[in-house]
């Protein structure tokens, strides 16, 4: 099962590759997902329930931390497959008909077939590095989700992207090798040691044997993957890739790269964290993490306000989102277990955002949220659920992250932090209105003179958004008792 989990989406992506047509790929992409949810719930329900599926003598071994990721990442790729089938064909359609050649002067569909078959290497490397305990694998894989998204930024293929695509290759490069540096100083941390790594799980063995490490060569490792990680994660100053890259994207793969990317890069982190704790040097990762958290939320609020690129806007509230998560995990209890409800609800609402800034971008034919207007009226269905996704990811209630951020608020003041409790709420309220300025701006005014009233809008744009925006409404009114205890389970291993 853990096998297949990554095999589907390699054979898959192989099979676009060399024998794919563009209504082959249009049609494998679904369906891998489906397989691989299918298989994702499975695992998930395994680990629920206190078993632990293994698979080449422990190499796959996922825990519960590890699984809420997988069950993110797999849940996001299933709603942009099906996305993905519109958005394939409207490209196919507009290439045809502005006569864009491609492939040194040619029309074919070589470049669909790469885009299908490399977000399946992206589907795969994703789910190997959330199922893995040995960190030496997840650092591979972690690399090969850079190196198999990069094509699909550059999809497009303007000088923008080219440019995007190259700083995020170098960017994330230079920070995963650092992560690499991380991995040998933590391997160094313990080599003195009689006792050797027994199979795979490495992870399990740093923990059991923490307090025997060298305490300077673990806080060593743990600074370098932090700032490897943080790099990939989007985490203030090391965040410079990530709003290019996010904006040049195309929708469906900015909405990967916020909702699942981002994670199991954090994933990685959280690693160094659970053997910090084991060492009882937990203070000193908090401390970083806190740090690393409100600066990023700062650095979100600065570029939000004012920001007019709607897709770059969205880049930074991401920013936001992930020093959120790094403020609730170096907070602990309960504000631990909040950030891991936020990692859930936050990826669901960005990628609701991000589809739906394919369709106006598809619509307007812009990026500034200044020339775009009167979305009600020449968008119902996508100018609806952009202010129901503006309302969710600015926390305001029902929606899921409402709940996840007013837990991670109540988890700061169960600790006694009050100057931290305060920064945040001042921070979140700022970055609020820089939000509400662009989002109701775009829904709301008269509707350009050469635009129809209420278009048709194709049904498979619309439908997956939402599904997302109902399941973050959901979870705003009423977190299922086993989804709560799922998330106190990987909480508990690093909070």
């Amino acid at each position: 099962m853990l096998i297949a989990l990554i095999a589907i989406p390699v054979i898959t992506g192989l099979v676009m590759i060399f024998f794919g047509k563009a209504w082959l790929c249009r049609l494998l992409l679904p369906v891998t997902a489906i397989l691989h949810t299918t298989l994702t719930a499975c695992i998930v329900r395994e680990v629920s329930l206190g078993h632990t599926p293994t698979a080449l003598s422990g190499m796959l071994a996922p825990d519960a931390l590890g699984s809420l990721f997988l069950a993110i990442a797999s849940l996001l790729f299933l709603v942009v497959s099906f996305y993905a089938v519109s958005y394939l064909a409207d490209e196919e359609r507009i290439g045809i008909h502005t006569n864009i050649l491609l492939d040194h002067g040619h029309f074919t569909n070589q470049p669909e077939r790469r885009f299908a078959a490399f977000l399946c290497f992206f589907l795969a490397s994703m789910s190997l590095g959330t199922i893995t305990p040995h960190m030496g694998v997840q650092w591979v894989s972690i690399e090969a989700t850079t190196l198999s998204s990069a094509p699909l930024i550059y999809f497009h293929r303007h000088k923008s992207s080219l440019e995007a695509t190259w700083k995020y290759l170098i960017i994330c490069s230079v920070g995963i090798a650092l992560a690499l540096l991380g991995n040998i100083l933590l391997s160094v941390a313990f080599y003195s040691k009689e006792a050797q790594v027994e199979g795979f799980d490495q992870v399990a063995w740093f923990v059991a044997h923490a307090k025997q490490a060298n305490p300077t060569w673990l806080i060593a490792a743990f600074v370098f993957l932090l700032v490897g990680y943080g790099t990939k994660m989007g985490l203030a100053p090391l965040h410079n890739w990530l709003p290019d890259a996010h904006s040049q994207a195309p929708s469906l793969v900015s909405a990967l790269l916020s909702g699942a990317l981002l994670n199991c890069a954090m994933l990685g982190l959280l690693r160094g964290h659970q053997i910090m704790q084991a060492a009882q040097l937990g203070d000193l990762s908090s401390k970083m993490l806190i740090f690393f958290g409100l600066f990023s939320l700062a650095t979100a609020a600065v570029f939000i306000v004012g920001q007019g690129h709607y897709k770059r806007m969205l880049a930074y509230s991401s920013v936001e989102h992930m020093g959120i998560l790094a403020l609730g995990i170096g907070m602990g209890g309960l504000a631990c277990q909040g950030a891991m409800f936020h990692a859930l609800v936050h990826s669901c609402t960005k990628c609701l955002l991000f589809l739906l800034s394919g369709n106006i971008l598809a619509r307007y034919h812009t990026y500034s949220s200044y020339d775009v207007r009167g979305m009600r009226w020449t968008m119902p269905w996508t100018g609806a659920l952009w202010l129901a996704g503006f309302f969710a990811i600015a926390g305001s209630p029902p929606f899921g992250l409402f709940v996840s951020e007013l837990l991670i608020f109540k988890g700061i003041l169960a600790q006694g932090s009050t100057l931290i409790a305060v920064s945040y709420l001042v921070l979140l309220a700022i970055i609020f209105v820089g939000l509400s300025v662009a989002c109701l701006r775009m829904v709301q005014g008269s509707r350009p003179l050469d635009m129809p009233k209420s278009p048709q809008e194709p049904l498979l744009s619309v439908l997956p958004p939402l599904v997302l925006a109902l399941i973050v409404l959901t979870l705003g009114l009423w977190i299922p008792d086993p989804l709560w205890h799922f998330l106190e389970r990987a909480a508990s291993l690093v909070g």
